[in-house]
């Protein structure tokens, strides 16, 4: 931790007004496209974040790609899913701006969060953990990346079968964010403790 701390800068403590660990959130989105690759070589080589964070899911023909969406409606305004289109006609629709997984991390150094996008698919879920899991065990990074999820399935299926694996359960904003009821609150907290994650992370999904 002093070390990531270092990294970053030490002004961050006095900053947030606690120990935190900035991170690229889907590369440096403010600066490029998210999940691109220019994002991602960017925030590969910029000194503001100590891990980059990118989604995973799978194109049509099985290639793992990094995008965030489940259609390309926001970002490129077509309505196709990213799992109803081959990896070729999203790099088409896309003007080559969409990434796949295989060409992207053997460019990333950084420590890693890959966040499975879950399709509320078991099987697909399964098989998505199981092959990126088998590439970064290949790359001998398995204490490089965290593997993250909304799925609460996902996390428990890694947790399982992965247990060196870090995970982090992904929240989204929950009613007790707003209503300050102790059964909502006490509610959220037993669903926390029910991931049994490595690491937690809340954050509001764009």
């Amino acid at each position: 931790l002093d070390q990531i701390l270092e990294q970053e800068g030490r002004n961050n403590r006095a900053r947030y007004g606690y120990r935190c660990t900035a991170g690229a959130h889907r590369g440096a989105s403010v600066e490029h496209r998210e999940n691109t690759m220019a994002a991602l070589k960017a925030a590969e080589e910029s000194s503001k974040s100590a891990f980059i964070e990118f989604d995973v899911q799978y194109s049509k023909d099985s290639r793992i790609v990094v995008y965030h969406d489940k259609r390309m409606l926001r970002l490129y305004g077509n309505m196709r899913a990213i799992g109803n289109t081959t990896f070729a006609e999203l790099s088409k629709i896309t003007y080559g701006e969409i990434a796949a997984y295989d060409e992207v991390i053997g460019i990333l150094r950084k420590k890693l969060n890959i966040e499975i996008k879950s399709q509320r698919d078991k099987q697909e879920d399964e098989r998505l953990v199981d092959e990126i899991i088998a590439d970064i065990q290949a790359r001998k990074r398995d204490n490089d990346v965290l593997i993250s999820s909304i799925s609460s399935n996902v996390i428990k299926y890694v947790n399982r079968n992965y247990p060196n694996i870090p995970t982090g359960q992904v929240f989204w904003l929950k009613s007790s964010t707003y209503l300050h009821l102790e059964g909502l609150t006490k509610k959220l907290y037993e669903d926390l403790s029910a991931t049994k994650a490595n690491y937690l992370m809340l954050h509001v999904a764009n």
